[in-house]
């Protein structure tokens, strides 16, 4: 069946671009990004020879051409994908430079672009392993010919996906076709080898698709579209489940195997459902969605249990040293957002916020230049759970994860806010000023809050002209008593919380519906719009059919989970006991960890009393190697 590019997202975003962060939570964490994690990321990539690769696969292709018929180089690093992580560096990099101009960066990205063109075969094949060592293949996961390994392990679509991604990032970023001509020039190749689907070859790391949605979005060239679903269609029957390989993509109704390969695959299908209006796909990623958050999802939004594989495990197996991968939390993310935009259901923004504000931002430290690989709930601060490393770890030799978690924090403004028709939705809370097209009209949004330690939000509405239109407000499922939108956890305490809106100060008789409250109203230039939504404390209970969660209790407030520290290992956090009854109180701690709230928890009363700490999840190790709990056993 060939794409047919008839339709789009019903609910299109605002693009990250119009949106700018002007305090708070995330402020903090997209600066330290700026200045700290990309110009780390970029000397790691030096550093570590990622971009050394580029220079020997390109004189390889200079003194071949000039007549040393048998010259080759041996590759600089240890993995065939590693060429994707220079990729992801330079998306986010230009991003970056979306966000505030920096001339040294885009020098040394301009630089990084010529070397990696210098790399690519006449034809338009790039792919540094090959390419540097011609005559044998250079690793075991490489077949003699082009793309035949591909279902297994040689990654060559994989890196091509993150190419692409950066490739138009950088050209929206800063109107530069240098590497989008690369890309472009590599998708001819592609469509010559695949194109006519004589060569069914379904890749083995999926990306290459949200790539190729890019390239159409960005050129309008209807092949772009069509590769993406070829590459889809090419699974099934009877491949391996690891990859995603073992049935139709449109038959397929479980979240299975490696969760990263996964996610893509799920994010990948709901571009092309929007783009081609293909209602089969949407039906399997809605069932695949229900298996992953309503019976395989972490209460911290992590996914991916298994060590083994990175992948999936059966329904209800969440073991608490569950692997969680950083990689998989941004690929939750991104499927996420997507099925908000085909659908408008708010539960998938609730999803997205609690994979943001615990998986995915545990990934990377305060300081910007260390990271997680696996996101477990329990920790003895001992075990070289990340990747070699006890603790947080400076990079990785499979270093996926630093540059993912750079890109997505420089967008991250990009899934605050989206349009459809004459409704405005606003989805996530942080202190920023943004400006979206609403019926017609510009509309500025600025929203005043401290979200997440208050969940007082105040939001000032300037349409260029009076206008009529309805404002969405997403009030979290948490707000409304319940983490998730399945049984899959609970608060023992299910009370939703009374919260409240009021427009230029007077009180809106509220209803959540489909969790948003709609404000339809002719809005005048200062209109202000205030949400308060309170934030108990909440004692999360797990499905009892979580084994490993079974006598346990864990706390969270608003969207922030919470855990167990002890970086001196003086205790174990998970025999720690809350006893019925305990008082548990959230209270500020503007020194630690750059402000945040902390718990206590005080069980027994008087001189008896033995008082918890607990810290948001993402904030533990940061002080060393911890050992750390986020469920804790029930007295």
């Amino acid at each position: 069946m060939s794409a047919s590019p008839t339709s789009d997202y019903p609910v299109q975003p605002v693009p990250f671009t119009a949106v700018r962060i002007t305090g708070g939570f995330w402020q903090k964490r997209q600066e330290t990004n700026r200045a700290v994690t990309t110009p780390f990321a970029l000397k790691q990539c030096e550093d570590t020879n990622r971009m050394k690769n580029f220079d020997l696969a390109a004189e390889t292709l200079r003194r071949r051409a000039a007549g040393e018929k048998t010259f080759q180089n041996k590759p600089a690093t240890l993995y065939p994908f590693d060429d994707s992580d220079v990729f992801k560096v330079i998306e986010g990099a230009s991003y970056v430079l979306s966000m505030r101009p920096d001339p040294a960066l885009d020098q040394a990205l301009d630089g990084w672009i010529a070397r990696i063109a210098a790399a690519q075969e006449p034809d338009g094949y790039i792919y540094t392993f090959r390419t540097m060592h011609p005559d044998t293949p250079a690793h075991e996961w490489i077949d003699p010919q082009r793309w035949l390994k591909d279902p297994d392990l040689s990654h060559e679509l994989y890196n091509l996906g993150h190419m692409y991604e950066a490739g138009v990032a950088h050209y929206l970023a800063t109107g530069k076709r240098t590497l989008l001509d690369v890309c472009l020039k590599s998708a001819e190749l592609v469509w010559h080898d695949f194109g006519d689907r004589k060569l069914r070859i379904a890749p083995g790391h999926q990306v290459i698709e949200i790539g190729l949605a890019k390239l159409y979005h960005v050129t309008g060239d209807k092949r772009w579209l069509e590769l993406a679903q070829i590459f889809i269609e090419a699974r099934g029957p009877g491949g391996k489940v690891y990859s995603q390989q073992h049935k139709l993509a449109v038959d397929q109704d479980e979240a299975v195997g490696h969760a990263v390969r996964a996610n893509y695959m799920y994010a990948g299908m709901a571009d092309i459902a929007a783009l081609t209006g293909d209602a089969r796909y949407v039906s399997a990623i809605k069932k695949i969605w229900e298996s992953a958050a309503e019976r395989k999802m972490y209460l911290t939004g992590g996914v991916g249990a298994l060590q083994h594989g990175e992948a999936y495990g059966a329904d209800y197996e969440l073991p608490q040293d569950g692997y969680n991968e950083t990689c998989a939390a941004i690929a939750f993310m991104m499927w996420n957002h997507r099925m908000f935009l085909l659908t408008g259901e708010a539960r998938y923004m609730d999803v997205f916020e609690r994979v943001c504000f615990n998986g995915f931002i545990s990934g990377v430290s305060l300081s910007g230049d260390r990271f997680l690989y696996p996101n477990p709930l329990i920790c003895d601060g001992v075990k070289k759970f990340n990747h070699g490393f006890e603790g947080r770890a400076p990079w990785f030799g499979c270093a996926c994860c630093p540059p993912n978690v750079m890109r997505t924090l420089a967008a991250i403004t990009g899934y605050f806010y989206a349009v459809r028709g004459d409704a405005l939705h606003v989805n996530f809370y942080a202190q920023s000023e943004g400006e979206a097209s609403v019926a017609g009209t510009k509309v500025k949004l600025a929203q005043t809050t401290d979200y997440p330690w208050s969940g007082q939000v105040k939001l000032t509405v300037t349409p260029e002209k009076a206008a009529t239109f309805t404002l969405k407000l997403r009030i979290p499922g948490w707000a409304q008593g319940r983490p998730v939108a399945s049984g899959l956890y609970g608060y023992d305490d299910a009370t939703p919380t009374a919260w409240t809106v009021r427009v230029n100060g007077a009180a809106v008789p509220a209803q959540a519906d489909g969790g948003y409250v709609s404000l339809a109203r002719a809005w005048q230039a200062g209109d202000t719009v205030e949400l308060d939504l309170p934030m108990p404390v909440r004692a999360v209970h797990g499905d009892t059919r979580i084994a490993a969660e079974e006598g346990r209790v864990a706390f969270e407030r608003g969207p922030v989970v919470y855990c167990v520290e002890d970086p001196e290992k003086q205790t174990v956090p998970a025999d720690l006991v809350v006893k019925a009854g305990a008082k548990v109180e959230a209270k500020a701690a503007p020194d630690l960890f750059e402000g945040v709230t902390i718990l206590t928890i005080e069980n027994g009363a008087g001189a008896a009393t033995k008082t918890i700490t607990e810290i948001p999840y993402y904030t533990w190790a940061n002080r060393g190697p911890s050992a750390m709990a986020v469920w804790l056993k029930r007295g």
